[in-house]
């Protein structure tokens, strides 16, 4: 504790120090007041800016909480003007008012917004979009023009958007959903969360057009996935000049951590250059410990194993790109993204062997060493013409990407007994080169049929082939040389092409929205396990319709229902059949017989004044994709594996808001209660069905010290919990920081502390009666960091332009081991 008590002493320090800097400031005061509807009721979410008396520019944006209320702290002395606006009202200014030494605090009158009932015969009235606009397969805020985008980062506008939550590192979940797909013009970042933090923390409001919350994605996107999508889109204007940002940081728990980079976009007249390099340092340390039981019909063994693994890990992340404007109407580009990771471990493993707990009658004594380098490479070459103002769209992607990856693993191994050794040591090797190479392609076409109605239709195809080389090396002792192990070493090598075309067609009747869409793909496979002479292959075809309702029933109430068609294939390493140990009595392979899984999915959402939101879903996937932990009783081994298990039957209920306490204090809480099942014929020799309702809550308070500083807490708790034949006992963790911005807002300074107490770890047992273990995990999640962050150069750049790749979904199946 004695590293929580120095930063705790820390925060608090700056804490005071900024309270007394709010307090003690003289130079700024306060403007706030309220907004009422027709009704005289509280008006939620109108948008509300500060601007310069003198020339009307807008100097500050907000949005009222759900009491009606708005308040600008901190505005420096001088003269000012209130605009409140709402789609539908007469938009309103209030003032001047002058701030000065005498009058540093002005309390605004209540304003009652008045309908805006204007019709011009003959005129047809373009109107601006509302800030919060809930379509069929999505719910958009439409940042562009709106006063909430000065002086916000992206980070910020997130932070305000229905059903988004940010903690204090920047990880971002969606209804309470963590794991969340990220993309700037529909491109996925491929980022960590810290990563991508820092690059929302450097993307100025104004540069955003529009932000897309997709929580149940339709037939335009890949059937693969199940997760929710945030898709920000930048605006695209003629402002010309450099921006950028750098960063860097370090951290303390049981080791030292670090890292740093930057980001730079720069724009011409015809062309936008942008790109990003970050390197971080990471070492850290893990136990790992497994108690089991192998029960046979002659004997009973015990195996109590205690490992300390050290691993150190160097990332290094790059992006390099290229826009260049044909004409205002078309668009090529290119884009180039890379990652590299190189690690080591050194594990230390006691493992004792008897009939009687804590007692062993020998014990193996063993010493595992790991070094691993993996490499990506993507490009992406694209296309985009905007082929007249009413909306009709076309734009073609093309991309390869190759990944690379070597790991060896080194075990060495001592026999004791009454404590002599017993045997000669055992030494042996894993070694496990892989290569991914993904070609993919794909069309899409947008046209607008009617005023309110629209088609979409898109085709794609990809081409997987990996090849992965497994070596299993004996070391003979006679010759002082590593042999290979031909019986236990095999290479595997598999091929697929997926062929898909989709069609969706939306239109918006009064107060009501429909879209249908229907996606077909069309998937050939082939998995060749060269070693051992066995092949499989697979051609199937399937359809993944999807629909989606939306109701305004009133001004404060609308709902909606969807449905949709998934699939989940399995990740490429897990089809190789190799034997990979992790030590000398726990193992894993992969399963080349390995199915896809499917998911039906239904999911039926209320929300009341765009504020409390809440989702009941229901889903059933047949041949569920799981990890099984097993053991072999014969062997006295325990080994993972992953099997299809027939079904998996999921109930859902989960209640999202926003809850501003005061002015200075507000809190985002996520409740999501659920009950899954899983059920299969056979498993372990016997029919197996489980299933346990569960619970998580995540909490995030924010307290406001001033205009430039936040104090966070959060925490989460997940309550036990089955997942396949595995049952997981709670997890739960408290964090908090504290951000300090300077120069108006171009330098940033955080402390953070993650997991305060140090309480995160991870205990699993076994659903199946017939398996006796218990697998215990302790990672090093209590860490201190310090990053401090500025940012450079014009604020209202347009960065890359919309598009995504059309690899994204290949390159998911991806282990990287860059974790």
């Amino acid at each position: 504790m004695k590293k929580f008590t120095i930063l705790l002493s820390t925060l608090l320090g700056i804490c005071s120090l900024a309270l007394v800097n709010a307090q003690t400031n003289i130079n700024t005061g306060a403007i706030s007041g309220k907004v009422l509807d027709e009704k005289r009721e509280a008006f939620p979410y109108a948008t509300i800016g500060l601007l310069n008396a003198k020339d009307s520019l807008a100097i500050q944006g907000t949005l009222t909480k759900e009491n009606g209320q708005y308040e600008f702290k901190d505005v420096s002395m001088g003269s000012y003007l209130v605009s409140i606006y709402v789609v539908g009202y007469k938009k309103v200014f209030k003032g001047p008012y002058e701030l000065n030494s005498a009058k540093s605090k002005i309390q605004l009158e209540a304003v009652q917004l008045v309908p805006d009932a204007k019709q011009l015969q003959g005129v047809d009235i373009v109107k601006q979009k509302p800030l919060v606009e809930r379509q069929l397969d999505k719910t958009v805020l439409n940042v562009e023009n709106s006063t909430l985008a000065v002086g916000n980062t992206a980070l910020d506008i997130l932070e305000k958007s229905p059903g988004v939550s940010v903690d204090k590192d920047g990880n971002i979940s969606l209804r309470g959903k963590q794991g969340v797909t990220i993309m700037l013009d529909g491109k996925p970042t491929y980022l960590s969360s810290e990563q991508l933090a820092n690059l929302l923390r450097s993307m100025e409001g104004s540069a955003i057009k529009s932000i897309e919350l997709i929580t149940n994605p339709s037939a335009k996107y890949d059937a693969s996935g199940n997760s929710g999508i945030i898709n920000i889109k930048l605006k695209k204007n003629s402002n010309f000049g450099t921006n950028g940002s750098v960063f860097a940081g370090s951290g303390y728990g049981t080791y030292y951590k670090a890292n740093s980079g930057f980001t730079l976009n720069h724009r011409k007249a015809k062309f936008n250059v942008f790109g990003n390099v970050d390197y971080g340092r990471n070492k850290r340390f893990n136990s790992l410990d497994i108690y089991r039981v192998n029960n046979t019909l002659l004997d009973r063994t015990i195996f109590d194993q205690t490992s300390d693994n050290i691993r150190n890990r160097n990332n290094s992340n790059y992006k390099a790109g290229i826009d260049y404007f044909l004409n205002d109407k078309n668009t090529i580009g290119f884009v180039f993204t890379g990652y590299n990771s190189n690690g080591d471990s050194q594990a230390d493993i006691l493992t004792l062997i008897g009939s009687t707990p804590a007692v062993g009658d020998s014990s193996v004594v063993g010493k595992n060493l790991s070094d691993s380098k993996y490499t990506g490479q993507t490009y992406n070459l694209n296309y985009k013409s905007s082929i007249d103002t009413l909306g009709q769209e076309l734009s073609i992607d093309a991309d390869y990407a190759r990944y690379n990856g070597r790991e060896v693993n080194a075990f060495d191994n001592l026999y004791f007994a009454g404590g002599q050794q017993t045997r000669a040591p055992y030494l042996f090797q894993n070694g496990t080169p892989s290569v991914v190479k993904i070609w993919s392609g794909k069309i899409d076409y947008t046209y607008p049929l009617q005023k309110d109605m629209k088609l979409e239709a898109g085709i794609k195809t990809s081409i997987v082939t990996t090849d992965n080389d497994y070596r299993f090396l004996n070391f003979n002792s006679g010759t002082n040389q590593w042999e290979n192990d031909v019986t236990r070493s095999n290479q595997f090598i598999y091929d697929e092409n997926i062929n898909a075309a989709y069609l969706n067609v939306n239109k918006k009747f009064k107060g009501t929205s429909v879209q249908i869409g229907l996606r077909a793909e069309q998937t050939n496979s082939k998995g060749n396990s060269i070693t051992e002479s066995r092949i499989v292959k697979r051609d199937y075809l399937n359809f993944f319709p999807s629909v989606f309702l939306n109701q305004d029933l009133s001004k404060n109430h609308s709902m909606g229902l969807s449905y949709s068609r998934r699939i989940d294939r399995p990740d490429y390493g897990s089809l190789n059949p190799f034997i990979y140990y992790v030590d000398l009595y726990t193992y894993q392979f992969g399963n080349p017989f390995l199915k896809p899984q499917y998911t039906n999915s239904f999911e039926l959402s209320y929300s009341f004044k765009k504020t409390l939101n809440t989702t009941l879903g229901y889903s059933r996937t047949s041949d569920v994709i799981t990890e099984v932990l097993l053991s072999d009783t014969a062997k006295k081994t325990l080994f993972i594996s992953n099997e299809n298990l027939a079904t998996q039957k999921s109930y859902n209920l989960n209640i999202s808001s926003p809850l501003p306490i005061t002015k200075w204090w507000s809190t985002n809480n996520n409740l999501t209660v659920y009950y899954n099942r899983f059920e299969s014929p056979s498993l372990a020799n016997a029919p197996y069905e489980s299933g346990r309702l569960s619970f998580n809550f995540n909490t995030n308070q924010t307290i406001t010290l001033n205009s430039t500083t936040n104090f966070e807490l959060s925490g989460y708790y997940v309550s036990k919990q089955v997942y396949g034949t595995l049952l997981i006992d709670p997890m739960y963790a408290i964090d908090m920081g504290l951000s300090k911005n300077f120069m108006d807002k171009k330098l940033n300074i955080k402390l953070a502390a993650n997991d305060v107490f140090n309480l995160r770890e991870s205990k699993i047992t076994s659903a199946l009666p017939s398996q006796n273990y218990l697998v215990k995990q302790k990672w090093e999640s209590q860490v201190f960091r310090a990053t401090i962050t500025y940012r450079f150069g014009s604020n209202n750049i347009k960065g890359a332009r919309e598009r995504s790749s059309s690899a994204d979904a290949e390159a998911k199946r991806v282990k990287s081991g860059a974790q």
